[in-house]
């Protein structure tokens, strides 16, 4: 069992963010330099995958971070598939099955009613690696046995080689790692040997002649810092890849089956004025060209000036049909007297498709609507996908959607993490302004407004988020973070004010470093830039007397506050 709140604890330092140029943002799909050590030559890029392409399956068992293994093996130029525990010996078919990866989750494998591996996974003939909860169940259904452990093992520990293994090659005798479990293997399967311990597990790596392969910890996170080599060793020296997984492939495969899904039917796309609608609607017209409408709605949610420069830049630089829609008096008007914030996302997401529908009967017949869902908001917002991950809260293109939508999506990023959709946007040809501009929710600025929306506490937000932007970017730190903002609290505090009392709004400042949204860490801001921002704000904004700086990571927070 992996340890509650299974947590790769992304507790990043200050800066850790990924800029645009850095290498582990580039290993995916293999566009830049490498990571750690050279890959195997990788063939040109060109058409989409073969038919069967090579590939790893990986079994989700409920970790919040399965997809992130999943990420690090497309990060090794391994195209990769997440599947539930039950997914039938058909679900990978069509694959060119080179090895299996077995997930971490929250049960144990000794209680009723665990998940189980399938038995295509030991039959296959391909090799298999556990990964916590994954490397118990090779453990229970092999034949061995798993218990309790008398000392949990939850954070940084060091696990130490005591027998050769192709896993491990390359590394030193003792590895940093990262764990995050309650159970241990208490006896190996036959034919098993175990090949790494740590202070609290006498098995940290089993190993068989088969192929097969258990680790307790977590490589898959940033806190083991040689886990990407564990996952290239996994890949190349155990499965045999090749590699061939890149932004090419990607978007060939993405464009062709954007074609077959729509054939001649016309779609329109939403553009948020972020990289995702901006690579979705890219990946389409590459698809069926003139078929497609773009339709930007001014849902009055947006932040100072933003209508107009989005309006700019994808005129200037997709070239496509845009739409321009005024709907901001109508959504304000929906969200009166709301304050709950999932009633509030719930409410845009259903005022978003009514304004497709209406735009999409002006047009003609209209059968689809393209949007930029990432993984991140499906696995947020618990889908039937996601059935073992627990819901945090509904994104507005998700779960938000309303039950009776006429039209069919398009999602063509659906499982795809931020960074690795700005690598498809750049080998689509996007230029940066596009690529690497800070995510925005796309609820706006209703999720940063605490409590009911209005006209007022807009216009508030919307100096200070100007205000913001402003001081980040004049420090050259918007590129080093994930994402920084303001937030209108609903809350109000006595100051002085002109040597006279005030009673105010409070504003809250938010920065964050991350990789992919899913976990983030605090931005460590110089003080001079949080000084500069405050003073701005509560002289600039008669409304605001206090501003405040978060400093609640994700877990246990999110990023937004709502």
């Amino acid at each position: 069992m992996d340890a509650p709140d299974d947590n790769p604890a992304a507790l990043l330092p200050p800066g850790a963010r990924r800029a645009s140029g850095d290498v582990e943002v580039a290993a995916y799909l293999g566009i830049a330099q490498e990571r750690e050590s050279a890959s195997p030559q990788r063939p040109p890029e060109g058409g989409p995958p073969p038919l069967k392409p090579e590939a790893v399956a990986v079994v989700d068992y409920g970790s919040q971070y399965s997809r992130l293994i999943a990420r690090r093996v497309r990060e090794q130029n391994v195209y990769c598939e997440l599947i539930p525990p039950d997914a039938p010996r058909e679900a990978v078919a069509g694959l060119d099955l080179k090895g299996v990866i077995l997930s971490g989750g929250p049960a144990s494998v000794y209680s009723g009613g665990a998940p189980l591996a399938q038995p295509w996974v030991f039959d296959s003939g391909v090799p298999v690696l556990g990964i916590c909860y994954g490397m118990q169940l090779l453990a229970h259904q092999l034949g061995g046995s798993v218990e309790p452990a008398s000392e949990r093992e939850y954070g940084f520990a060091v696990v130490r080689k005591n027998a050769p293994s192709d896993l491990f090659d390359g590394l030193d005798g003792e590895i940093g790692v990262w764990m995050s479990h309650g159970d241990r293997v208490g006896a190996l399967p036959p034919g098993f040997r175990a090949v790494a311990y740590s202070d609290n597990s006498p098995v940290a790596a089993m190993a068989n002649d088969a192929g097969m392969y258990g680790i307790q910890f977590h490589p898959e996170v940033a806190h083991t810092p040689h886990g990407a080599q564990i996952i290239r060793n996994f890949a190349y020296k155990v499965c045999g890849a090749s590699g061939s997984w890149t932004p090419g492939n990607f978007v060939a495969e993405s464009v062709r089956r954007i074609r077959e899904q729509v054939g001649r039917g016309r779609v329109i796309c939403a553009l948020s004025g972020g990289v995702d609608s901006a690579v979705t609607a890219k990946l389409v017209h590459e698809a069926v060209g003139g078929q497609l409408s773009c339709i930007f709605v001014n849902n009055g949610l947006l932040r100072r000036e933003e209508p107009e420069r989005v309006r700019a830049v994808f005129e200037r630089n997709l070239g496509l049909n845009l739409i321009y829609v005024d709907a901001a008096e109508r959504f304000v008007s929906a969200l009166r007297g709301v304050t709950d914030p999932e009633k509030k996302r719930r409410i845009i997401g259903a005022e978003f498709i009514n304004v497709f529908e209406q735009q999409a009967r002006s047009l003609g017949a209209v059968d689809f609507l393209a949007q930029g869902t990432l993984y991140p908001d499906v696995i947020e917002s618990e889908t039937s996908e996601q059935t073992a991950s627990h819901k945090i809260k509904t994104h507005h293109n998700v779960g938000g959607l309303p039950e009776r939508m006429r039209l069919r999506l398009v999602e063509p990023l659906r499982y795809l993490f931020k960074d690795e959709v700005r690598l498809a946007g750049a080998e689509l040809g996007l230029p940066p302004e596009m690529l690497y501009r800070q995510p925005f929710p796309g609820p706006g600025l209703a999720i940063r407004i605490i409590g009911e929306v209005t006209a007022e506490k807009l216009e508030i937000l919307r100096a200070a988020d100007w205000i913001v932007m402003d001081e980040i970017k004049a420090d050259g730190l918007y590129d080093k973070l994930w994402q920084s903002f303001a937030v209108l609290t609903d809350t109000r505090t006595v100051g002085v004010m002109g040597d006279q009392r005030t009673y105010q709004h409070v504003v809250a400042l938010r920065a964050v470093t991350s990789e992919d949204a899913m976990t983030a860490d605090w931005a460590r801001l110089p003080y001079d830039v949080l000084a500069r921002i405050a003073n701005r704000i509560v002289n600039e904004s008669p409304s605001v007397n206090r501003v405040v700086y978060d400093i609640t990571s994700k877990p246990p927070g999110t990023i937004e506050w709502e």
